[in-house]
């Protein structure tokens, strides 16, 4: 891991004082994983290997409706976590893919290696409380929005937090995300000039 990598991989880890550890064995414990575009990092029935860290590109995480449908449930993007979270702490099957919607460049950590952090140094408990509880409250808010606002407010309101994703997210994937038809979602993109 080069040195601009790593100190992208540091202000991910916020909480964790990295004074205290062992730098070279922290770094050894990621590998780089590069997938092209439409490649699945992860599919449905299969255990989550791996905690990603995303270097470069962008993934969406989705379930398959009754119609067989892609329903997208979140993106990650350069500098956010990637992977299926839930699948990866409790190595059961996945109910959702993960899907590189860009070439992307991941640097990855073994359940083990994540577990050693753990219990090696303590800051990764803070951490692991921060970002756990971010994800929750996120995914709540999240429900809150599409069961209470229009398309069009739900569209607006994700401009606002993520004005830079429509440029590299294809539409359909922005469209599920915002629990709207495609055609709504492009109606919406020419009316709304942001």
């Amino acid at each position: 891991m080069d040195d601009a990598n790593f100190t992208r991989l540091k202000a991910f880890f916020s909480h964790v004082d990295f004074s205290a550890i062992d730098i070279a064995h922290f770094k050894s414990l990621w590998v780089e994983k590069e997938f092209k575009q439409y490649d699945f990092i992860t599919e449905a029935g299969s255990i989550e290997r791996y905690f990603y860290f995303v270097l470069e590109g962008v993934q969406a995480i989705y379930i398959l409706n009754e119609k067989g449908e892609k329903v997208v449930l979140g993106f990650s993007y350069v500098g956010s976590p990637s992977g299926v979270f839930d699948s990866f702490i409790n190595q059961e099957p996945s109910h959702s893919f993960l899907e590189a919607l860009k070439p992307s460049k991941l640097l990855a950590i073994s359940l083990t290696d994540y577990q050693w952090l753990f219990e090696n140094y303590p800051g990764f408990y803070v951490w692991g409380h921060e970002f756990f509880k971010n994800i929750l409250f996120g995914r709540l808010h999240r429900e809150v929005e599409i069961l209470t606002l229009s398309a069009e407010q739900r569209y607006l309101t994700f401009m606002q937090r993520c004005p830079e994703a429509l440029k590299v997210i294809p539409q359909k994937y922005l469209a599920s995300y915002l629990n709207m038809k495609p055609e709504t979602f492009s109606r919406l993109r020419s009316n709304i000039s942001y």
